[in-house]
């Protein structure tokens, strides 16, 4: 027997309050080396079905954290087309098998648990690395945009969030997360007025060529960059790497491959391992320091999400179990 999530059993027992220690702790055994991460392809798909070029990425990421009872197999497409199917940009499902039998063990929906984890990174990189009082600035309005302001809110609380999308989207995404946050969010109409005086700056687009200009950041700034995963993204500019005191990375090998390492001339040495910040190895050494978190994701923080989710599904009797 399999257990079946499905995004409203997940939306159901999902809390990013306990979420964030998971996936502290995740980071931290990935630092120590304790998980097995195989390598994460990603593949065009969609060539042949409405002409020559393709119409998404698809990619397998697949992870163990040592000690758990599962490991977990990712499963997901990048269609930025489908903002105008109005369908969500990224997807996922999550194959969860036993760590002892290799029996399946649960098929989750993911997307809401990818959004969560990745909205995580920013919660705990804020946390730890951000000058107080946290004002937020959000590039982006798509479903990790309002992830990353929710996961931010929970770990530090948020004095006010500015948010810039080159579409109108930004007005929704505002509107929506005043109401839910009761925080004071508002839309802008140029990226510098979104960065100018923030402590917080999060990129969460698809872009291929920087999203605002490095000089606008204010002294003591913390970038958050969680939307460049191959060499055609790009949301940073190479003054705002210039600028920084430390550039931080989740997984430094995969970083360094993202346009926003090859344009500053990155290469994954250059990175500092982010789970050493949870660890107390690293940090902010002052306040006027200029600090860049680089994301690229992990299937580490996939597992350790998805089994918590399962775990919890499982306390509620949430989900529909059915034989393989």
């Amino acid at each position: 027997m399999i257990r079946v999530l499905s995004d409203d059993d997940v939306a159901a027992v999902l809390d990013l309050g306990d979420l964030l220690p998971v996936v502290a702790d995740a980071f931290r055994k990935q630092g120590e080396g304790a998980v097995e991460r195989p390598e994460r392809p990603h593949f065009h798909v969609g060539a042949g079905l409405d002409g020559p070029e393709p119409l998404g990425t698809g990619l397998v990421m697949p992870a163990y954290v040592h000690g758990a009872a599962h490991y977990a197999t990712k499963l997901v497409g990048v269609h930025e087309g489908n903002a105008e199917r109005g369908l969500p940009t990224v997807n996922a499902a999550i194959a969860l098998t036993a760590a002892d039998t290799g029996r399946p063990a649960a098929l989750a929906a993911g997307t809401r648990i990818t959004n969560a984890r990745t909205g995580c990174i920013g919660g705990l990189a804020a946390r730890e690395l951000a000058n107080r009082p946290v004002r937020l600035g959000v590039l982006g309005a798509g479903a990790q945009a309002r992830w990353q302001v929710r996961a931010i809110v929970a770990a530090t609380g948020v004095e006010r969030v500015r948010i810039y999308s080159p579409s109108e989207s930004r007005e929704r995404c505002a509107a929506d997360l005043r109401a839910e946050l009761a925080t004071d969010v508002a839309a802008v109409d140029a990226p510098a007025a979104a960065v100018e005086d923030a402590t917080v700056v999060v990129t969460a687009t698809t872009a291929t060529e920087p999203v605002f200009p490095g000089d606008a950041l204010a002294p003591g700034a913390l970038v958050v960059a969680v939307g460049a995963y191959t060499g055609e993204m790009q949301e940073l500019d190479p003054r705002t790497v210039e600028r920084a005191a430390r550039v931080f990375a989740d997984v430094p090998e995969e970083a360094a491959a993202t346009g926003d390492a090859r344009a500053a001339g990155l290469d994954a040495s250059d990175f500092v391992l982010f789970p050493s910040v949870l660890t107390g190895e690293s940090g902010r050494q002052g306040e006027e320091e200029i600090l860049v978190v680089e994301s690229v994701g992990s299937a580490v923080l996939d597992a350790a999400a998805a089994e918590h989710v399962l775990e919890r599904a499982r306390e509620a009797g949430r989900g529909t179990t059915v034989p393989l």
